[in-house]
């Protein structure tokens, strides 16, 4: 093999490819990247047998080949070489010349009759959506995924098309998102993305209306977003029927400014740490929310007033789990709804019904 790439185009393909390459693996080349060099480009793979990224970087190929590269060797050396022409030539044995300027390393790399082949798969369904709405999407559900190993079906989000719509449903026990938008698609379908996975697509998607393509399988999908393409395999089960979980009642309803709502949280949560534990003690009556926190390092107070319809009411929940659904809201206000003091505490937008967000509240021990 004897390619030659700009630097610039090489780093940025080996940094987001290795992303999925494995840091300890029984088989040596999955500590790699695959490089593949043909026609007038070549392809840079990473592959940890759960999730592959791949992409294509132009090139002037000279010479034809294969090679496996040590991926975090290689990408640290990418990284420091000066801003010129890379060329890169890989002798029979293997052995691997990286020339840029004046700069010049030889490594050791493998045949790349070593690394496993990438999923391929024949496509039963796909949808193309923007990329930012995408990006949004994702964002503000995948926070909500299960780490749960015992139940492997929540460790991603239901991914649902219908009607039009396309729905992003994540559920850990403690809490759940949903966030919803209108596709381009007559499909009929649904399937569970792996949390990891949509983390990964993540990193690549961009701020503007570039369009994703998503290219579903029997058991595999695959993200093409602009040169990259996330092969990963789906989650098999059977998923909740989430819609039956949403509380249907209203006792106490409000519109809060989201900002003001966060602001309080955080400030309960300064007692609150990885070792201590105490539920945000939280109280709707008729113009204000009076939040409290103790815990064995102190206790703290405060008030926000707020009209507030329906029922006075108590309601206990965890800071972290109120603070990253209220994040990832993205509205300036938001209505809460509750129906009672160990209902799940419901989070809507104020006009419409882009997102949903559920937090299961704590039991509170009554105060002497």
């Amino acid at each position: 093999m004897k390619i030659s790439c700009l630097r610039t185009d090489l780093a940025a393909a080996i940094s987001n490819v290795s992303r999925a390459v494995s840091a300890k693996a029984s088989i040596p080349a999955l500590e790699g990247v695959l490089i593949k060099a043909y026609g007038e480009k070549i392809n840079i793979s990473g592959y940890n047998l759960e999730i592959g990224i791949t992409t294509d970087v132009e090139a002037s190929v000279k010479k034809e080949g294969e090679v496996v590269l040590g991926a975090r060797l290689f990408l640290d050396i990418v990284r420091k070489l000066p801003e010129e022409i890379v060329f890169i030539e890989t002798d029979d044995r293997m052995v691997t010349y990286i020339t840029c300027g004046k700069v010049d390393y030889q490594i050791v790399g493998m045949p790349s009759v070593e690394y496993p082949d990438l999923p391929s798969f024949q496509q039963t369904d796909g949808i193309t959506v923007n990329a930012k709405v995408l990006r949004d999407m994702i964002r503000q559900t995948v926070y909500a995924v299960s780490d749960n190993l015992s139940k492997p079906i929540y460790m991603g989000s239901l991914y649902e098309i219908a009607d039009g719509v396309l729905n992003i449903v994540a559920i850990d026990g403690f809490r759940m998102a949903i966030r919803s938008e209108n596709v381009e698609s007559e499909s009929r379908t649904s399937f569970v993305v792996p949390g990891k996975t949509q983390l990964e697509v993540l990193k690549l998607l961009s701020d503007d209306d570039a369009q994703v393509q998503i290219i579903v399988g029997q058991r595999h999908i695959t993200f093409q977003v602009g040169s990259y393409r996330v092969i990963s395999r789906l989650i098999e089960g059977s998923f909740l029927d989430y819609r039956a979980t949403i509380p249907t009642g209203t006792k106490t309803e409000l519109v809060i400014n989201t900002r003001m709502m966060i602001d309080s949280v955080e400030r309960m949560s300064l007692l609150n740490s990885d070792r201590i534990q105490s539920p945000v003690r939280c109280k709707f009556s008729e113009n204000e929310i009076r939040m409290s926190c103790a815990s064995a390092v102190g206790r703290a107070n405060d008030v926000i007033s707020v009209p507030i319809i329906g029922e006075s009411m108590e309601i206990g929940f965890n800071n972290r789990y109120m603070l990253e659904a209220l994040r990832n809201t993205d509205t300036d206000e938001v209505r809460l709804v509750l129906n009672g003091p160990v209902s799940p505490i419901v989070i809507k937008p104020v006009k419409g019904d882009s997102f949903l967000s559920i937090v299961v509240p704590v039991r509170l021990a009554n105060e002497g």
